[in-house]
């Protein structure tokens, strides 16, 4: 174990500023392919990761004095009878649970709908479900914004690492060359528009899974209940949060470069 460690370290003083923000780039790819990849499958964890959940529930409906007819409430509940399905969206998928067992997860609404019967979903989650992801989740900002920072990590890619060369009086020294400026501003301008890209959509996200959620449950009051999907909010906003980091740190490199370049002039 010590003999690890030693080789370990031996590759520290070679880690570069560059290298740190592209680890911090790789974990935000990573984070948003599994964002997107939400209720596409039913292997492990995927259909954890969801943006808005419908499941039956028999409650006691809550009544209010705006509500006209408070009596639909207990129809509804009538017709959902003992209904235990759940539903759940993704960017890409759904994924739906009938009857407290394994899920059944697809990109087809209608392949879904044909797996149950009328008694396991007698007011329509499924379709309603499939609204929201077809009218509402709007994934493409985020692809972009992978594709930027990709691109991005690239061009840090291409930043020049520690290297050996001899001085004046023929000793090898390690230097490091500044990376070039150009590389660098186009690496900040991409990072910066995949931020700008991946806040506006975990705003969307956020604040349409919330309204669907608020909507479907008041409607279905007494008979369905719903909820927001806690590991795709997290998934998102931490996303948003390696990304600003990158930027930032991208923006103090080329500054503390450009302070450094004044000084030796």
């Amino acid at each position: 174990m010590s003999g690890f460690q030693t080789g370990w370290y031996r590759f520290v003083p070679f880690l570069g500023y560059h290298h740190v923000l592209m680890i911090l780039t790789a974990v935000t790819i990573i984070l948003l392919s599994l964002l997107l990849a939400g209720c596409s499958s039913s292997s492990p964890m995927i259909p954890d990761i969801f943006l808005l959940s419908l499941y039956y529930s028999d409650y006691t409906p809550h009544p209010n004095t705006a509500q006209v007819n408070y009596a639909v409430y207990s129809e509804m509940q009538s017709i959902a009878g003992d209904a235990r399905l759940q539903a759940r969206v993704g960017y890409f998928g759904i994924c739906i649970n009938p009857d407290g067992g394994s899920w059944l997860c697809s990109n087809n609404a209608t392949a879904l709908a044909q797996e149950v019967s009328v008694d396991q979903d007698p007011l329509n989650l499924i379709w309603l479900a499939s609204q929201f992801k077809d009218m509402v989740v709007f994934p493409y900002l985020i692809i972009i914004a992978i594709i930027f920072a990709f691109i991005c990590f690239i061009l840090l890619a291409t930043f020049p690492g520690w290297h050996e060369e001899e001085d004046s009086v023929g000793s090898e020294r390690e230097v490091r060359p500044f990376p070039s400026r150009p590389v660098s501003q186009v690496a900040l301008a991409i990072i910066f528009i995949s931020s700008v890209f991946i806040l506006v959509s975990v705003l969307w996200q956020h604040t349409a899974s919330v309204a669907a959620s608020t909507i479907a449950e008041d409607f279905g009051n007494g008979a369905v209940r719903s909820g927001v999907g806690t590991s795709a909010m997290v998934l998102g906003w931490f996303s948003f949060t390696v990304l600003i980091i990158v930027t930032i740190g991208l923006l103090v490199m080329i500054l503390s470069i450009r302070v450094l370049t004044q000084l030796m002039a």
